[in-house]
């Protein structure tokens, strides 16, 4: 089994430069911002054949009893309790603070492995300032640099060491090293993006599904700003859920931190198999809705659409957001749409079902012969019109890709098909295959005329 490592320390020390570093990655959100990450944020390290799980954590103030903070402590003292071992990170340049001193005595408290690792320490091992972090009476303190990997590797060796009697040998690989596929023939993961604006209910939703207060949920718009991945499996199947930050339009985006925020959500979206719209049924459907639909639609990505909060809105507003959702989503109109409350646990069953079929229909293996038919089908139907002197001709079709699913038709002419006729065509595939909650592309190929080249 594989050790569990959590990252503490108090406010911009660098524990998730430190993560980045361990794992390999540049999942978590690094920059000069005290109180970035407020989530615990989980990540796959490796050192030789050694492998490890990393926790990293919001800045930790043990006796925060108020507000956003109190809710970051929460997130840490869940770490501390799920790892096998602490990495106290402290900061050289700022020496040791009394807030180091209140952690140091929680952690005692915890009966945990603690190794001390004082960071941004960059040819400065051998400084004195390094004498006074003896007063935690921890260990012997580990100067590191994250930013520049300097005494990464002896810190991890001594972390693991703890665990076996095996040391890394000069024959083991680099420590910056890609780390193995894992995969194997275990099932896939689908990984599922919750995304929508500030505030809708996205990491309570995810909170409601683990049975666990496992993401900082808070009244407070933009609590989240990384894209937090967390394993879960229900009925066999194994999802990685991913919570993103909040979308706001461009012009609302002030903080360059939240503009960091905007681009791991987006890339989170594009890398994800299903996406899961969270709307704010006390909000409406609003334009920044439309604009995330927008792009969830660019990347091709499954999509289901749920409208949170159902139960606190009243039977007018219901109907308003019905048509909201008739006027301003016309184009996800191939989407589930559902109705839930993620705090009460309503709805979450259908919601699963959703889930499930988008996955599978973004996936949906299509022949090459029934496409085939499918299109002769639709055209003896319905023929396209005619472009200039020519009508176009569709010979024959085959899948072109999954995620979207991708049809190619082949034939002469076929620049001359109208948007129009390819929807024709896309609502008679939909139609054979069943297909819910996922865009389908089209795309037409003319043969060459050897004749033209003269």
């Amino acid at each position: 089994m594989k050790p569990v490592i959590a990252l503490v320390g108090r406010p911009n020390v660098g524990k998730s430069t430190l993560f980045n570093r361990l794992t390999k990655s540049r999942d978590a959100i690094v920059a000069d911002f005290a109180g970035l990450t407020r989530d615990r944020h989980y990540g796959d390290g490796r050192l030789g054949d050694r492998e490890f799980i990393v926790i990293d954590t919001g800045g930790f103030e043990p006796d925060s009893s108020t507000g956003i903070v109190k809710e970051m402590a929460k997130q840490t003292r869940q770490a501390v309790a799920e790892a096998d071992a602490v990495i106290f990170v402290l900061d050289i340049r700022t020496g040791l603070a009394g807030q180091d001193m209140d952690i140091g005595r929680y952690l005692r408290q915890c009966n945990k492995r603690v190794f001390v690792a004082v960071n941004k320490a960059e040819g400065m091992s051998d400084s004195p300032l390094m004498a006074e972090f003896h007063e935690l009476g921890m260990g012997e303190p580990h100067p590191v640099s994250s930013a520049h990997g300097q005494g990464i590797r002896s810190l991890l060796e001594a972390v693991l060491d703890s665990f076996d009697e095996g040391r890394a040998t000069d024959d083991d690989v680099a420590f910056d090293g890609d780390a193995p596929d894992e995969e194997g023939d275990e099932p896939r993961a689908i990984r599922l993006a919750v995304a929508g604006r500030p505030n809708v209910g996205k990491s309570t939703l995810i909170n409601t599904w683990l049975g666990e207060e496992r993401l900082v949920a808070f009244d407070m718009p933009g609590t989240t700003r990384d894209a937090i991945s967390v394993d879960f499996e229900r009925n066999g199947q194994k999802f990685k859920l991913i919570d993103t930050a909040g979308l706001r339009r461009k012009g609302k985006v002030f903080e360059a931190i939240e503009k960091f925020s905007v681009v791991k959500t987006l890339q989170a979206i594009s890398d994800a198999n299903v996406v899961l719209l969270l709307i704010d049924a006390t909000q409406g459907v609003t334009d920044q809705d439309a604009h995330i639909a927008g792009y969830v639609l660019d990347s091709g990505r499954a999509v289901v659409v749920a409208i949170n909060k159902w139960d606190a809105i009243d039977s007018y507003q219901r109907e308003t957001i019905e048509r909201q959702i008739t006027t301003r989503l016309a184009f996800l109109r191939f989407a589930p749409i559902l109705q839930i409350s993620a705090l009460k646990r309503q709805g979450l069953g259908p919601l699963w079902k959703a889930l499930a079929d988008s996955y599978s229909s973004a996936y949906k293996k299509m022949t090459t012969p029934v496409l085939t038919r499918l299109v002769h089908e639709a055209v003896e139907h319905q023929q396209p019109k005619r472009a200039g002197l020519s009508r176009p001709k569709l010979r024959y079709a085959h899948q072109g890709g999954m995620n979207p699913p991708i049809v190619v038709i082949h034939g002469n002419a076929l620049e001359g098909v109208s948007d129009v006729y390819k929807r024709y065509l896309e609502g008679r595939i939909r139609d054979h295959y069943k297909l819910v909650g996922t865009p389908l592309r089209i795309e037409m190929r003319s043969s060459k005329n050897p004749f033209n080249e003269t």
